[in-house]
């Protein structure tokens, strides 16, 4: 889920090296990593932008790997020739983890000469899925670098053939479906899929100030943020810089103030019973997949007894109080404790120390 964010600061710095060099342009390389075998500290589609002038952002492993990719990166911007780089641990699991690369891994890097990429920095600034793909195939191949971008709309640029991007396009949909991104050979050629996700949404219903540090670390590690209050004074940029959206609404006019479909998660902290209530009201009508309630245990329930005199109340959705039982004090222990119980919630797992956990950390959960 942090890749779209990633992306997004990486576009926005090759905008930057766009305006600010010399003559108004700072040559550019992008570092992608393409292809993953083994555990890998990152997954395909993480990013480090490289400048001519050594200024970098995002990165492409645990850090291990960031000195010689610039190096690469650099003599990429000086020859004007993309390379793919192999690094392979071919030591053991605890070597190759202080590498950066993983558990017996090898991590395939694509550096390419780059300029700035509005259309994809456009996209990135909606809600809809794209997969940007780029021929990767021999380092000296006519057509190499060349990209396709392709919503679930269709798609735009060139990969060099018709026949090459209606096949890459066809491959991209399928794609878009599961989320994947890799290297596949389409009509002999070997093409990366960059699959962009939109990030899941966290609304934040309540703009007080223990509702700051919630909205930080939750940006910081990927969500869309939205933050909703009927007070206007509070919805400030100065407040919350890593908002995606403020939003003036009370909760009877919510569902039409913003968006909220199962991939929206939200945390309800007004410290007011009857806006809490008429948020949770509005909530309980959406398909969110998660409702944290701040507060005592007895403010919840109180709530939801309330609205089940009106009504039927799914409440399997609804935690209250919010957030995990690790033993909290203060604003910012009470946002990491929301935090940690959404994504565990979100990605299916009960909550647990991962000594406890057999199977690889990145490895799915068994379905029944």
């Amino acid at each position: 889920m942090k890749q779209w964010l990633e992306t997004r600061e990486v576009l926005d710095f090759l905008a930057a090296q766009r305006r600010g060099g010399r003559g108004g342009d700072n040559p550019a390389a992008l570092a992608t990593v393409v292809r993953v075998r083994g555990s890998a500290y990152r997954h395909e589609g993480a990013k480090l932008a490289v400048s001519a002038d050594g200024n970098s952002a995002g990165n492409v492993s645990g850090g291990c790997l960031e000195q010689d990719v610039r190096e690469v990166a650099l003599q990429v911007i000086r020859s004007g020739t993309p390379e793919l780089r192999s690094y392979c641990s071919g030591v053991d699991d605890i070597a190759a983890w202080d590498l950066g690369v993983g558990c017996e891994g090898q991590v395939d890097v694509y550096v390419e000469p780059t300029e700035a990429r509005p259309r994809e920095r456009e996209l990135l600034d909606g809600r809809c899925p794209f997969a940007v793909c780029t021929s990767v195939a021999g380092k000296r191949e006519r057509g190499n670098g060349k990209r396709l971008i392709v919503t679930q709309d269709g798609s735009e640029g060139d990969l060099g053939s018709p026949e090459l991007n209606g096949e890459a396009t066809a491959r991209a949909h399928e794609l878009l479906e599961t989320g994947e991104s890799g290297i596949h050979e389409i009509g002999g050629r070997s093409i990366f899929f960059d699959v962009l996700l939109p990030p899941p949404q966290l609304v934040v219903l309540g703009a007080g100030d223990d509702a700051r540090p919630l909205v930080r670390f939750a940006a910081e590690v990927g969500f869309r943020v939205v933050v909703v209050d009927r007070r206007a004074g509070m919805l400030t940029r100065e407040r919350f810089p890593g908002a995606a959206a403020l939003v003036r609404s009370t909760g009877d006019e919510l569902g039409e103030a913003t968006p909220l479909d199962g991939e929206c998660f939200a945390v309800v902290m007004n410290h007011n019973f009857a806006d809490d209530q008429a948020y949770l009201r509005a909530l309980l009508k959406t398909p969110v997949s998660y409702i944290g309630m701040l507060g005592p245990r007895q403010r919840t329930d109180r709530m939801l007894h309330n609205l089940a005199a009106e009504g039927s109340v799914d409440d399997g959705r609804v935690y209250g109080p919010v957030g995990l039982d690790i033993g909290t004090d203060g604003a910012e222990q009470v946002a990491l404790a929301v935090l940690a119980e959404i994504l565990a919630v979100r990605s299916g797992r009960r909550a647990r120390s991962l000594r406890e956990r057999h199977a690889p950390i990145h490895a799915p959960l068994p379905t029944d």
